[in-house]
């Protein structure tokens, strides 16, 4: 079954290993790219999409457009500890060949979404900015989406703070928005995310390659950063968002449950949470009417970590 996609990203390391998946794997046909301020600055995002995008051999007319610079209500936080100070774990990669849209990213959404002959996937890595203003602006799009596969949230603990993970943390009432606005969504989120890992010598070979994306692929999971608890020096490991292109063409090695969700939007320690209502029965909050209905989403809650990765290495480093 061939998919196709919008894939909306702020480019740093993990999302760079979903670009290279999501355009050298045979199920996937990649529409657009849009970029929205996040792991780092949207000058910065849109540089390493294009160079990144370059190096896998994407077609050459393939529209990239430049989208949101702030969330919707917070200040712009990124994560440079973890992606380095170019988001790529300061891996210079050659200068881009290709040009970005004059396009806003919205605008891009929109026209890809009503020109295209059926619905079609958004695969969103990112925080969910310009996906909310899209459907704020253009509700008549709601129905050209047939789903959101979305790298965000979490059914357990976070990682930009103890409950909240750093896509829906930045940018609380985007991910609200999407959430509640009726579009199918599937959570590809840390329960599943934090799993899915190369050991050192899946990095080694990859480093070894003849293949240069194979062998940037390699370099970004071995790019080291500092736990800023400990001091310590770590390996990123992680093939972090490229999982969730992997759950949209092999959802099979996951395990997906539907449940309630809802995102935290008070100012306190539990902003940016998705609240993952997982209760085998009603509580007291249903029984006093004292909470409407929550949007029902498809969880991905356990996975087959080595099957995972086994598919994410097949493609990127050319066998499939």
């Amino acid at each position: 079954m061939k998919h196709h996609i919008i894939l909306d990203v702020d480019t740093g390391k993990d999302d760079a290993l979903a670009l290279m998946l999501a355009v050298r794997h045979p199920d996937l046909e990649v529409r657009a790219v849009t970029c929205v301020e996040g792991n780092t600055s949207l000058e910065q995002v849109v540089a390493n999409t294009l160079r990144v995008l370059d190096l896998v051999g994407a077609p050459s007319d393939l529209p990239v457009a430049a989208g949101a610079r702030t969330p919707l209500v917070e200040p712009p936080r990124d994560a440079s500890m973890f992606h380095g100070a170019n988001g790529l774990g300061d891996l210079t990669l050659p200068e881009p060949t290709r040009t970005v849209s004059e396009l806003h990213a919205v605008e891009l959404l929109r026209r890809e979404l009503l020109a295209a002959e059926e619905p079609l996937t958004l695969v969103t890595l990112a925080p969910l900015t310009n996906v909310a203003l899209l459907l704020r602006m253009h509700p008549e799009v709601r129905d050209r989406i047939g789903r959101i596969v979305m790298m965000g949230g979490s059914a357990s603990r976070g990682n930009a703070t103890a409950v909240a993970e750093f896509n829906v943390w930045h940018d609380p009432e985007a991910a609200h928005v999407v959430l509640t606005s009726g579009v199918p969504v599937t959570l590809y989120g840390l329960d599943v995310f934090d799993r899915v890992v190369a050991d050192d010598d899946v990095i080694a070979r990859l480093r070894a390659s003849d293949d240069a994306v194979a062998r940037t692929a390699g370099e970004l999971l071995a790019h080291e950063f500092v736990d800023p608890r400990t001091g310590e020096r770590k390996p990123y490991r992680k093939i972090g968002d490229a999982g969730a292109v992997v759950a949209l063409v092999a959802p099979e090695l996951f395990a997906f449950e539907t449940w309630p969700v809802q995102v935290d939007l008070a100012p306190g320690l539990g902003r940016g949470q998705t609240l993952v209502d997982r209760r085998d029965a009603a509580g007291e909050d249903l029984v006093h009417g004292l909470r409407g209905p929550w949007p029902l989403v498809d969880v991905a809650l356990d996975v087959d970590p080595r099957a995972v990765l086994e598919l994410f290495l097949d493609t990127v480093e050319g066998r499939t």
